[in-house]
């Protein structure tokens, strides 16, 4: 009966999923279809100058434009044709180009997954090569403490479209070694994998590192040194069961290395889905909009598909039997003098920027003093139009944090929430993942109109998606943990079980993400600022001090370096003030004996209390069936 229980369970929460994503998926197009008719501007007008550049059309020319397209009747009518013609193929035509749409999204999306596939590569690789040192130590039981994680802070506050320039700079223009542009073989995939495959994996390797000292302090791992197995199985079997809390992470990553790599693919030339995406949001053409959409939904259901079914394959049995070994909290002594050091360094540093900063005018141009190197009148140097970047740096710290704190803040808060309804955010983590940032923004934008807050709400209705799916899957481990199934059989309550055992097991892990995530926020606010959806000029603020001056990076370095070290040092005072964030101890004591679980020096028994109580009601129920 348990087993025929189990099965219409898992059924339910499977059927339950499915409507989820089905309603999530149609959510999103609905709302997509709407951008023209939600935009302050007439779409006839914004279709017009995208066709002709036309920039004062006559009202004859407009009606004529509203009468060919049908925009008289409304977003609906409009939103049923197209999806009555996808059955057979029709995707519709470009309101701009006139041309059918099905074959343009087609070659996009088969550019941008070839692309996708060799920027998961590099993120693999990145990946291993920051967590290899932590799998060799820790499979000598020569790990004494959590590292500080500073080598993947730095990677992953590289801004993308920055490393896109300075690799099309290096590797294509001075060195000659691959194409600086345009999309002819093999060789033009690599410049562009790099750029956004070198953040990712310093991101999914940041977390996987972090996650591994745990899985080498559990009682399987201490057990298996004594007996002799070879380091490399130890370090296999750890990073197996290291892993499944990490990949959940891919998902967001998959779908930003095809829908929001708009930057990487603009600067390399690429003729990619998310670029094609946003010329088309840009232009409100519809079709092509819709069917981009459509399809970035349907990659990220499939890669959530394929993410959980790999998961569940790492985690076995013990994730339906609820025999899951629980993770063991880090040792008292993880908080080391060198981490300690590099976080106050990075503090005093940012600091005395920020004073210094802001002791000057931000806003004074002096066109004479263009593009100036660092001397003692401008520390930092001049930009283009002769403001000084240490003012404007210092003055743009302030709101560039705080901002992109608040998004943060609101976005775990919202993704833990949600993890703990994995079966209402199964479907929908999937399908808003697959939203761009920019799309999002240009949405908040139509409706109320370009602002900081603005491109922050849009940033927060898509960027909880991450630790939405860290935090479904971290609450499904930790409930199938042997411990939380003892906690139960002795008639703990759910404010208990909630209080004691879930939160502090999610909360580290995601303060780590959330933090280490922390410059992509800077910068996706950026973006959404550059397009002109966020802040608005002359407003001093990093991402848009890199935005505005990424086009003489060549001529004038500094002009980037300055907000590109700002954003670094921020990373890393993230990442390593998270590794000495005192954690709310668990006391997983084992109901027999009392002893804290995995805190004896001896190997714990796998014939745990959990399995214990189980045996005990099964053989009850199977007496009562007897009689």
């Amino acid at each position: 009966m348990g087993s025929v229980h189990g099965a219409s369970s898992a059924r339910r929460s499977r059927l339950g999923a499915g409507a989820g994503r089905v309603a999530a998926g149609v959510a999103v197009l609905s709302v997509v279809a709407l951008l023209p008719w939600l935009s302050r501007t007439d779409p006839a007008l914004t279709v017009l100058r995208a066709r002709s550049a036309d920039q004062d059309p006559t009202p004859a020319e407009l009606a004529a434009v509203r009468d060919e397209l049908g925009l008289d009747e409304g977003p609906f009518a409009h939103f049923a044709a197209w999806l009555g013609g996808l059955p057979s193929g029709d995707a519709g035509t470009s309101w701009v180009s006139g041309e059918p749409v099905l074959p343009q999204v087609t070659a996009a999306f088969g550019v941008s997954l070839t692309l996708m596939l060799g920027a998961l590569l590099v993120t693999v690789l990145v990946s291993a090569g920051i967590c290899a040192r932590t799998l060799r130590l820790g499979a000598r039981r020569k790990l004494r403490a959590e590292r500080s994680g500073t080598t993947a802070a730095v990677l992953a506050a590289l801004p993308k479209f920055l490393l896109a320039s300075l690799l099309a700079l290096a590797g294509g223009v001075w060195l000659g070694w691959f194409p600086s542009g345009g999309w002819e073989g093999p060789a033009s995939m690599v410049l562009p994998a790099l750029a956004l495959g070198i953040p990712s994996g310093a991101m999914i390797g940041g977390l996987l590192d972090q996650a591994l000292p745990a899985a080498f302090r559990e009682p399987w791992a201490r057990t298996w040194h004594a007996v002799g197995f070879p380091p490399g199985h130890v370090a296999r079997h750890a990073l197996r069961r290291a892993l499944p809390g990490v990949l959940p992470q891919l998902l967001p990553t998959v779908v930003a290395l095809v829908g929001g790599a708009v930057a990487v693919e603009q600067i390399f030339n690429v003729p990619g889905l998310g670029r094609l995406a946003l010329d088309a949001a840009l232009a409100q053409d519809l079709p092509p909009l819709q069917t981009a959409t459509l399809t970035l939904v349907l990659l990220g259901t499939a890669a959530g598909l394929l993410i959980q079914a790999l998961r569940r394959a790492l985690l076995g049995r013990p994730l339906h039997d609820g025999a899951l070994p629980a993770l063991p909290p880090p040792p008292e002594a993880a908080t080391g003098r060198v981490r300690s050091l590099i976080a106050a360094g990075c503090a005093l540093i940012l600091a005395a920027l920020v004073v210094a900063g802001l002791l000057r005018d931000p806003s004074h141009v002096d066109t004479a003093a263009r593009l100036l190197p660092p001397g003692p009148a401008h520390p930092l140097g001049t930009d283009s139009l002769g403001r000084d970047l240490l003012a404007r740096l210092g003055h743009g710290a302030l709101r560039t944090a705080g901002v992109a704190l608040a998004v943060t803040l609101a976005s775990a808060l919202t993704g833990l929430l949600l993890g703990f309804l994995p079966r209402l955010s199964a479907g929908l983590t999937e399908v808003v993942a697959t939203v761009p940032a920019v799309l999002a923004g240009l949405l908040v934008t139509a409706a109320a109109g370009p602002s900081v807050w603005g491109a922050a709400c849009a940033v927060c209705a898509v960027g909880w998606t991450p630790y939405a799916a860290q935090s479904a899957a971290l609450y499904e481990q930790e409930r199938a943990s042997g411990h939380i199934a003892a906690t139960l059989s002795l008639g703990a309550g759910r404010l208990h079980l909630l209080r004691r055992h879930l939160l502090p097991a999610l909360t580290r892990p995601l303060l780590r993400n959330a933090l280490l995530r922390l410059p992509t926020t800077v910068l996706v606010l950026a973006s959404l600022g550059f397009l002109g959806l966020g802040e608005q000029p002359p407003t001093p603020e990093w991402g848009r001090l890199l935005s505005e001056n990424q086009p003489y990076a060549e001529l004038a370095p500094w002009t980037v370096l300055a907000p590109a070290a700002a954003l670094v040092l921020l990373s890393v005072l993230a990442v390593t003030a998270s590794a000495a964030w005192p954690e709310a101890r668990r006391r997983q004591t084992s109901p027999i004996s009392g002893d804290p679980a995995g805190s004896g020096r001896a190997p714990q028994s796998p014939y745990t209390p959990a399995s214990f109580f189980r045996h005990a009601l099964g053989r009850r129920r199977h007496r009562g069936v007897g009689q």
